[in-house]
């Protein structure tokens, strides 16, 4: 989703060390070699006179050597990315200059973005411009790597229509390396504008148990809606972990990819863009060997 609209957006902008779309596990644990096959992605943008420079990051999952899913929001406007899949990929793990940017001896795997070109478009059945949840339609992106990668394992693709046969409160499982808790200071203590440079933590792969909150609502053909409640015993998602997968738990297979949160606390529910859908799935497969 683009990071103009009110929602918080889970990408995390790099350049001014900021969070913006769906980020972090919260209250969850670290994952170790759990799901191997999910990345810290970091996407660049084209600036006049600059070349390529890093702005944002999100999270993704290597569905083949050479094909990593994740959301069309951490795609969309980006003209190149790279994506690391060690477990800690903590910013000054990375040698000087190039962190948290990568580059050679980074470990960084470099690739080249593609988004879902139904991503907000007008011809969505929720009406054009940015409103909720429009403005985030068909969230669906791609990065093609440079070269091929070997994790010890890979994500897999739903049959199509999985989502619609579960039940409700079916269990999720949530892998990310977002942001997980946010300061306890002021606000005005802290860079403007307030509150995402409240968030922090490791950049870890982290993973958290949720689940399904309802199986059938307004926006459902579309949409995943996900318990996002810490205190309730569940992991939510916030700001860095836009683009990783909703696992059907126990499995390695991707439900949808991480979309939105509906508030600034990364609590409540949040919203993933489904890839069971027959025509997202015809697309991601044009992309696989």
């Amino acid at each position: 989703m683009k990071r103009t609209t009110l929602v918080v957006a889970l990408a995390l902008t790099l350049v001014l060390g900021v969070v913006g779309t769906a980020g972090g596990i919260t209250n969850g644990q670290p994952d170790g070699d759990d799901h191997p096959y999910v990345g810290l992605l970091v996407f660049d943008v084209a600036v006049p006179d600059a070349g390529n420079v890093p702005a944002w990051r999100c999270s993704g999952a290597l569905i083949a050597p050479d094909v990593v899913l994740t959301a069309g929001h951490c795609t969309d406007g980006a003209a190149a990315a790279r994506v690391w899949f060690a477990e800690d990929v903590t910013y000054d793990a990375v040698p000087f200059p190039l962190y948290p940017y990568g580059g050679p001896g980074s470990g960084a795997v470099e690739g080249t973005p593609y988004t879902n070109p139904k991503y907000q478009s007008d011809e969505n059945p929720y009406g054009g411009g940015n409103g909720l949840p429009a403005f985030s339609y068909r969230d669906v992106g791609i990065v093609v790597l440079d070269q091929p990668v070997e994790v010890g394992g890979f994500a897999t693709l739903p049959e199509a229509g999985l989502v619609d046969t579960l039940k409700n409160k079916t269990t999720i499982d949530f892998v990310g390396y977002g942001v997980q808790e946010q300061l306890q200071i002021p606000g005005s203590e802290l860079p403007q504008p307030p509150p995402f440079y409240r968030w922090t933590g490791p950049r870890e792969r982290m993973y958290a148990p949720s689940a399904l909150v309802s199986g059938n609502f307004v926006h459902s053909a579309e949409y995943m809606r996900l318990a996002l409640n810490p205190g309730g015993g569940s992991g939510g998602t916030c700001f860095g972990d836009s683009g990783g997968p909703d696992l059907l738990g126990g499995t390695d297979t991707v439900l949808a990819v991480n979309s939105y949160v509906t508030n600034i606390n990364c609590s409540g529910v949040g919203y993933s863009s489904r890839v069971d859908i027959p025509e997202v799935l015809e697309w991601i497969d044009g992309f696989l060997p």
